[in-house]
């Protein structure tokens, strides 16, 4: 596809060679080079007449032979006719510009583009359809009435039914700051959703470990002997379970006294477990966990416990071993990669650990780029101003303040009061044109 944007654009398709036709009709024709007027293409035209298409300008599109070459001929063609190369995302940016979407809407265009799992594209499609700028403008709409709340009982003092009840005016910022927690505590998620969650397997050598991965994957990635210390580096691969995003590490064994090159791929080990959203600890059916396994534990567990999944191994050769002493509050789980025991429970402790506030809703708006996080943090952040300003007793002209700053952070958010270098970081992120 070559689509063409702007003032200009049915002129370029008489250039082009191509007859004249009406707004979104499918026309079937030759492609002429404008300078030389040998055969270019043959394409499927259609022209869209302003307003009525993606960037609200008037716009042609055409579709064309696919390979190496033919798209780079059309391409010169259209030059030559008069355009030029777009910039990245400059049909989005121009679509945000002419109304046609709010900043949300381009960033849920760059997260459908670039979406990994059947999660994430749903989530950024819902997004698209303005599922979360629905959700931001409640909100704005919100901080708006608080701030007539607050006018009133400004201006109007002594009117005959009284100022405005003050558990009125605390109770909507209550509620509004709720909301907006609300949404802030889905940010982790959000981002798990977008880049994966980080899942790293760990344990000593020969605990099966890239058995586990090469199960998890449903092909044989990681190469897996009897030998210790196969694995010495981390091998990393991305997988998608009931449709939610993971990357997952097989990492070398952390074992005893290792050579120069096994600490290497310990080092890397260690490096992915700094940063890992879950660990998933190998440890052999049929035996109790190891002191070297237990300072594992104390060291990369939570304090509530979360984030480490225990797995008992290998635990189709121990059949009646049963399960190994309580291990504080981690999950704990039996499997075995030779049969597949254990893998269903495996996976639905990840989508717990991972997902659980947003799995299985099909309309939640979540917030996937920093930039939303700190606008929607600053608003939060600004109600809770207004609200400790009403305890300490300050004028309603002063708590206002806050709630007009609450205010602009969201409409920072939709994009209808931003700058121009906030756009140039949104719109470089893409691809060159869209």
């Amino acid at each position: 596809m070559v689509r063409v944007s702007g003032s200009g654009s049915f002129a370029i398709a008489t250039e082009l060679g191509l007859p004249p036709a009406e707004p979104r009709v499918t026309q079937y024709a030759t492609v002429l080079h404008p300078v030389t007027g040998l055969p270019v293409d043959e394409v499927v035209a259609v022209r869209f007449k302003a307003p009525a298409s993606y960037t609200g300008e008037d716009m042609l599109e055409l579709s064309c032979h696919g390979g190496a070459l033919a798209p780079q001929l059309m391409l010169e063609a259209v030059c030559a006719a008069g355009s030029r190369p777009a910039e990245p995302g400059e049909f989005t940016r121009r679509a945000f510009l002419n109304g046609k979407m709010d900043l949300m809407q381009v960033e849920a265009t760059l997260d459908l583009i670039e979406a990994r799992s059947p999660a994430m594209h749903r989530a950024a499609l819902f997004q698209l359809e303005r599922g979360l700028s629905r959700r931001i403008e409640e909100l704005r709409q919100g901080l708006l009435e608080l701030q007539g709340l607050l006018a009133y009982d400004i201006d109007f003092p002594e009117e005959d039914d009284g100022p405005v009840p003050a558990d009125r005016i605390d109770g909507t910022a209550i509620r509004l700051s709720g909301q907006l927690a609300r949404m802030l505590d889905l940010v982790p998620e959000g981002e798990l959703l977008r880049d994966g969650a980080l899942t790293v397997i760990a344990g000593r050598p020969n605990a099966g470990k890239s058995s586990l991965f090469n199960a998890l994957l449903g092909f044989e990635r990681a190469i897996v002997t009897e030998e210790p210390g196969t694995t010495r580096d981390a091998i990393e691969a991305h997988v998608s379970v009931a449709g939610y995003p993971f990357r997952v590490v097989d990492t070398a064994g952390l074992g005893e006294d290792p050579g120069r090159v096994e600490k290497m791929g310990i080092e890397v080990a260690r490096s992915y477990l700094e940063r890992a959203d879950i660990v998933l600890l190998c440890v052999e059916a049929g035996r109790e966990p190891g002191a070297d396994e237990m300072e594992f534990l104390a060291e990369y567990r939570r304090p509530d416990g979360s984030g480490i999944v225990v797995l008992r191994t290998k635990a189709d050769l121990h059949p009646n071993s049963g399960r190994a002493k309580a291990l504080g509050l981690q999950t704990e789980v039996c499997i075995s990669a030779h049969t597949g025991e254990g893998i269903p429970e495996l996976r639905e402790a990840l989508l717990q650990k991972a997902f659980s506030g947003i799995r299985g809703e099909e309309e939640v708006p979540i917030v996937t780029r920093e930039r939303q996080v700190r606008c929607l943090t600053k608003a939060w952040e600004d109600v809770e101003a207004f609200r400790a300003a009403r305890v300490k007793g300050l004028p309603s002209e002063v708590a206002g303040t806050h709630v007009q700053d609450a205010t602009l952070a969201l409409e920072d958010l939709l994009g209808t009061v931003t700058t121009d270098d906030v756009l140039d970081v949104v719109f470089g992120s893409f691809c060159v044109g869209k």
